[in-house]
């Protein structure tokens, strides 16, 4: 690898943080779906990014369910945008 020409990672995530994923996830879907999609007490009652961000990193079976669901919604907006 050169500076001129860095090996770009094929994983979606990479280089991404655990809050811009949550907030895309808001941004998307908007905390009541998020929380009928994942079933967390951070979505659901009084939700916010940085109550989630503090389960998240606590809990990995929440983590990935988040990871999964980002990776779906780059899907459907791929989708939409070759409709």
């Amino acid at each position: 690898m050169n500076e001129n020409n860095p090996i770009k990672s094929k994983d979606p995530l990479h280089g991404l943080t655990l809050e811009a994923i949550v907030t895309a996830l808001v941004d998307y879907f908007g905390w009541e779906e998020l929380g009928q999609r994942i079933e967390i007490r951070s979505f659901v009652i009084d939700p916010s990014v940085a109550s989630s961000l503090k389960f998240l990193r606590k809990t990995p079976w929440a983590r990935t369910k988040v990871e999964s669901l980002y990776l779906f919604m780059l899907r459907e907006q791929a989708r939409e945008q070759r409709n």
